[in-house]
């Protein structure tokens, strides 16, 4: 739970700075005046240039972010694992050079994780995050890592 909570933590700090830092990017190389993105994206009636920069805050947030996010999310399973989910193990120092050689399977986090999941669910899925108003997108964005859990626990279950 506190895990958790601490990487919920971290991802609504993503969403702040990515919404934030990527019209401000997009004005600085392209040619608009500056806060004309900003502007665009906090609107509340939904537009293509609205979608549009929805859809760059979340390549460039699930690009940058969460590949590395969703790594150090597996370290700080395997450490609970190997702790037993005790309270006790959120004191003990994970042993990360064992975890990234020994225990994470860097062909799933590749081919599953990073290249499927990324691309395929969470690019489109914070699209439609970022143009939810802004006290609803991070609620969404919990909803939607549950809804990726149960496809992914489904999808498995399947192939077995």
């Amino acid at each position: 739970m506190m895990v958790w909570g601490f990487l919920g933590m971290c991802i609504a700090m993503a969403m702040i700075i990515f919404k934030s830092g990527v019209p401000a990017f997009l004005e600085a190389v392209g040619s608009c005046e500056k806060g004309t993105l900003a502007a665009i994206f906090k609107a509340s009636e939904l537009t293509w240039g609205k979608l549009s920069i929805a859809f760059a805050v979340s390549v460039l947030m699930n690009t940058i972010f969460a590949p590395v996010m969703m790594t150090f999310h597996k370290c700080t399973d395997i450490h609970i694992l190997d702790n037993g989910g005790t309270v006790r193990g959120l004191l003990r120092p994970m042993k990360m050079r064992e975890i990234f050689r020994e225990k994470i399977n860097w062909d799933v986090q590749w081919n599953v994780v990073f290249k499927k999941t990324i691309p395929l669910f969470w690019f489109p899925a914070h699209t439609i995050t970022f143009i939810l108003p802004p006290t609803f997108q991070v609620l969404f964005a919990a909803l939607l890592g549950v809804a990726l859990g149960l496809i992914l626990a489904l999808a498995g279950g399947s192939k077995k």
